[in-house]
């Protein structure tokens, strides 16, 4: 699901923001104009503390530590050898690969050595691959992995086709994995909507699980039920979101100018909502957080409207059968708003050999908020998966972390 407060908090903030100044039109203010006012007044309320705040500090200086955390932040720059895989309606899905540090060719009767473990991680919702910042720069040179930004996400293509789905984002991964790792075992890695996208490669590939995926890590995401989510919002404020959210979110597709201005008119507002939806700690890092912050600014307000809508319709506890008898991580935060860790105790009750995790204090976007946890977690996965070198990489770079 949604990686930040884009499920309820940017798409109204922007929506209010647009209404307040005035930047939409007559016309759209009876309509979506009045859905974005009532989300201002939710999106408000979970953003308590965080105007307060603000107001005892200038907008100037405000903005100058921004500019200065996007300077001296270094996550997001790490790269890899590019790729492109082509999905099925043609539209073109970045990916980057990781390759393993050479050594010497090893060969047995002349035979070529078997092909490495692939390790392919999917993102989520209103993010892209640098979301994996910490396990990629973890696992570079220990494990052959793959990195791919979902359609109309990051690097890749915005999608050629109008309609999305989660069903289409697994067949989305099917490509990849064809391009990318079209031999060898397979670990996959999601978070949020890309473990959503796990569950529906399986749901229509479940061959390819039997035959190449030797583990699994799921985090921070859900088998389904998200239709019924609270977000962490009081039951009446969820009950004005749920009524007004679809004429704003009409507004975010048919006028993407418009809200992209009052986005960035309001982007202070929306990134203490952004803070507040994807870490669960005060405490976290000012560098880390601004860095999840300009993930999900990327996004165009047009494609969180597009993809938004999925959520509620999704249901794959039955394809999680198909993850049954490998290696599998279940991994949350216990203050998880966005997908909360009632969702991943759903698919560990599924899968009963799973090794679910409880990570206490941390929100969604727990792989940047905890990465030592994450990385010592997936460690124990890829060990048991088969992936030589992954666990002393894994293990060796947390440990540097925590020393320094």
């Amino acid at each position: 699901m949604s990686d930040s407060a884009n499920t309820g908090g940017e798409a109204a903030a922007a929506a209010a923001a647009l209404t307040a100044t005035g930047a939409v039109p007559a016309g759209w203010r009876r309509g979506a104009g009045a859905a974005g006012a009532a989300l201002g007044v939710v999106a408000a309320g979970a953003a308590v503390g965080v105007a307060v705040e603000r107001l005892t500090v200038g907008r100037g200086i405000r903005r100058k530590a921004r500019l200065a955390l996007d300077a001296a932040g270094p996550y997001g720059t790490l790269r890899g050898t590019p790729g492109t895989a082509v999905a099925e309606d043609g539209t073109r899905i970045a990916y980057e690969v990781d390759e393993v540090c050479p050594e010497p060719a090893k060969r047995f009767l002349g035979r070529r050595p078997a092909p490495p473990v692939t390790v392919i991680f999917s993102h989520g919702y209103c993010l892209q691959q640098d979301a994996w910042h910490f396990q990629r720069a973890a696992l570079r040179g220990a494990v052959r992995a793959v990195f791919w930004d979902q359609r109309s996400h990051g690097r890749s293509e915005r999608a050629r086709t109008p309609g999305v789905s989660i069903d289409l984002l697994g067949r989305d991964l099917k490509a990849v994995i064809d391009a990318a790792a079209p031999e060898g075992p397979l670990v996959l890695v999601g978070h949020s909507m890309g473990g959503m996208t796990m569950m529906a490669l399986a749901a229509q590939y479940p061959e390819l699980i039997a035959e190449r995926v030797v583990g699994a890590a799921f985090i921070g995401t859900s088998a389904g039920g998200m239709a019924e989510n609270t977000y962490g919002l009081p039951a009446v404020g969820m009950s004005v979101v749920r009524r007004v959210l679809p004429g704003a979110l009409k507004l975010m597709s048919a006028q993407p100018e418009l809200v992209e201005k009052g986005r960035k008119a309001t982007a202070e507002l929306i990134g203490g909502i952004i803070k507040r939806y994807s870490f669960g700690s005060k405490d976290v890092d000012p560098a880390v957080a601004r860095f999840g912050e300009r993930l999900i600014e990327a996004t165009p307000v047009d494609v969180v409207a597009a993809f938004y809508p999925v959520f509620a319709e999704h249901e794959k506890k039955a394809a999680l059968r198909a993850f049954d008898h490998r290696p599998v991580l279940v991994l949350a935060g216990d203050r998880d708003m966005v997908t909360p860790y009632e969702h991943s105790e759903a698919i560990a009750e599924a899968l009963p050999a799973a090794r679910l995790v409880c990570v206490p204090g941390a929100g969604h976007m727990v792989m940047l908020e905890r990465p030592g946890t994450v990385d010592d977690h997936l460690a124990e996965l890829l060990a048991a998966a088969g992936a030589s070198g992954a666990q002393a990489g894994l293990r060796h770079a947390a440990g540097a972390r925590r020393r320094g």
